[in-house]
């Protein structure tokens, strides 16, 4: 993905009817988060007051993909430009965060603090094989008609949506699917069409599927085109 592309992105997510305040205390190191990243990060949440209604400290590093729609907006703004091994506080409104909803221990319309510390980024390696066109560009929450050819690293076709001649549709972030195939839809243009590895952490894993058609521990090798992009209505 370009530089350009990828401060466009930045700014999609930075940009909104409010605003989350942004306090790192640690920089980090290495590659700075983008949306598509699989970041795995620990996160001790306060509501306004200063209580804490919940923490990943004591139970398991949290991991999520970066722009997919699978958290509140204020951690898809916020966490953008993260590096591993830092330390970032977020103040976060409660438009960004749960509104007029309560959660848990969360009241309704709650301002939210968070202090996160980023232990992993990974970014699932693409290559543009054709431009697309417009501005839009895919979020978590928009719907997209994709076409997809999956093969092996002998360059064998295990499945193509091709050959079925019927395009395949998402909901991105929201349809189940191998974590690395929604972290390499984010991003893409209608009439796009790029390649993707995938490292079986991010597909199907030590188990495979399909009496042995993906196998324990394959990497996967996608050709995915958007056919057809709308804006969804995210998180």
């Amino acid at each position: 993905m370009s530089t350009c592309a990828i401060a466009l992105l930045a700014a999609l997510f930075i940009q909104g009817p409010g605003k989350v305040e942004i306090k790192d205390t640690l920089t980090g190191i290495g590659i700075a988060a983008q949306p598509g990243d699989i970041i795995t990060v620990n996160y001790t949440g306060k509501l306004a007051s200063g209580k804490q209604f919940d923490s990943s400290v004591d139970r398991a590093p949290f991991q999520f993909t970066l722009g997919a729609g699978q958290v509140i907006k204020g951690w898809d703004q916020g966490l953008v430009g993260m590096k591993v091994h830092g330390i970032r506080s977020l103040t976060i409104p409660s438009d960004l965060a749960y509104g007029a909803q309560s959660a848990g221990e969360i009241p309704p319309n709650s301002d939210l603090k968070f202090d996160i510390t980023m232990v992993k980024i990974d970014r699932i390696k693409t290559k543009i094989l054709t431009e697309g066109k417009g501005e839009l560009t895919a979020l978590g929450g928009d719907v997209c008609e994709l076409h997809y050819e999956l093969k092996d690293d002998t360059g064998k076709v295990l499945d193509s949506s091709y050959e079925r001649k019927q395009t395949f549709q998402i909901i991105l972030g929201r349809t189940a699917l191998i974590k690395g195939f929604t972290a390499g839809v984010i991003g893409m243009k209608q009439g796009e069409k790029r390649e993707l590895t995938i490292l079986a952490e991010f597909g199907y894993g030590d188990k495979g599927v399909g009496e042995g058609l993906i196998k324990p521990g394959q990497t996967l090798f996608f050709t995915i085109e958007m056919v057809k992009l709308a804006r969804g209505e995210t998180k």
